[in-house]
This record gives structure tokens, C-alpha cells and sequence, in this order.
């Protein structure tokens, strides 16, 4: 995996993805407006984030084996959540929301980079999510949330009052995201940076059955 710096920001490279489009509020090759005006119904801080410009979104395609793409879609993950750590500093940065669109993927390319990033980022008080094309969930009072039009990763600050439940199969990482501070930290540190060595770090992780 390459990692380099540029303005500040780590920046990886995209693996196996091909860049559809780059970062922007406001994309022209995926069609999100009205996904996103109905999630807003769900999530509280969704609509003030767009209202100020800080929902961003990267697109990106699918271009390779599965086990690289997995690799590319960490990777573009890396990119997201230091750019959301730069602006959690900035005016209004707790309502910061990042989004890596994946084309051409279903949910089992999104499950490892998810996992991990979580880890990752969680201690520093980032929350990922995980959204597959087509997948109908609900919500924590039952109702159903929108289907997603494209499968993407979403980075935001975390809520650290509200996002323990959804953490209650990672009790660890759940306490970690109630206390977490960043405080600059190289969330690498001690971690391996090759994409076969970081599953195989994160894999004890994994709840026990």
C-alpha cells in the first residue's frame, strides 16, 4: 500500500479502483439527492452537514480482483477519514461526513476494509459505516431505512453520546469511540501497511461466536 502527504492530508493511492469522480458535495456521475434528503429523516446531523458543505463524496469503480479491490476501498477509506480529521478542527467540523462510493462491488468487498477502519479510526473518534446497493435495512426503532442507490463507505466525527449502539457486538471498540480524543496520533503506528498483513492484525478483533 502507498501512503503519501499532500497538504497535510494522507492521501493513498486507489489499488485496484479506478477514480470515477473526484471529491465534490455535490455529485454528477451517482444520483444521491433524493437518498440523501430521506435519510435525513433518520440521522439528525445528515441535513445540517449538506446544508454547510461538509458532506463530501469520491467515486470510485471496481477494477480488478476482488482481494485488490478490497485493498483499493481501504485505502480510499485512509484518504476519507484524514480529511474528516482535518476538518473535525475546522468551524461546524463535528458535523463532517465523508463518503467513498464503490462501484461494482457488493457488500462481502466492503466487510474487511469496514472492520478495519473501524478499529482504526474508532479510538480517534471516527465511526464508519457500511452501505451495499440495493440492501433494505431498519433503523433502531424499526422503521426502514432507504435503500441505498450505490454501495459506499460513509467517515464521520462520532457522536460519542448516541454511537455506542451501534457498536454492541465490539464492546471494546464501543468504549474506546465513548472516550475518544484525537490528539494527532498516527493510527499506523505499530501496524503493519501492507493489506494482507492488516486483515491478518485485525482478524483476532473479530467477535467470538
Amino acid at each position: 500500500m502507498i501512503i503519501t502527504h499532500f497538504d497535510g492530508a494522507l492521501r493513498p493511492s486507489a489499488g485496484a479502483l479506478r477514480l470515477v469522480e473526484s471529491r465534490t458535495i455535490s455529485p454528477k456521475t451517482v444520483d444521491v439527492t433524493e437518498y440523501v434528503e430521506a435519510v435525513a429523516a433518520h440521522c439528525p446531523y445528515v441535513a445540517p452537514s449538506v446544508e454547510r458543505g461538509l458532506t463530501g463524496w469520491t467515486v470510485y469503480e471496481a477494477a480488478g480482483a476482488a482481494g485488490h479491490v478490497e485493498a483499493g476501498v481501504f485505502q480510499a477509506g485512509v484518504w476519507a477519514a484524514e480529511w474528516v480529521r482535518l476538518l473535525g478542527h475546522r468551524p461546524y467540523g463535528a458535523l463532517a461526513c465523508e463518503n467513498v462510493v464503490v462501484l461494482g462491488v457488493d457488500r462481502e468487498v466492503l466487510d474487511w476494509p469496514h472492520w478495519v477502519l473501524k478499529h482504526l479510526y474508532g479510538p480517534v473518534g471516527l465511526m464508519f459505516g457500511k452501505f451495499s446497493v440495493g440492501e433494505a435495512t431498519r433503523d433502531r426503532y424499526g422503521r426502514f431505512i432507504p435503500v441505498p442507490p450505490v454501495s459506499f463507505l460513509p467517515v464521520r466525527v462520532a457522536v460519542r453520546s448516541r454511537d455506542a449502539r451501534f457498536l454492541r457486538r465490539t464492546p471494546d471498540l464501543s468504549a474506546a469511540v465513548a472516550v475518544a480524543v484525537d490528539d494527532g496520533r498516527d493510527v499506523f503506528e505499530g501496524i503493519p501497511h501492507e493489506w494482507k498483513e492488516i486483515k491478518q492484525w485485525a482478524h483476532p478483533l473479530l467477535p467470538r461466536q
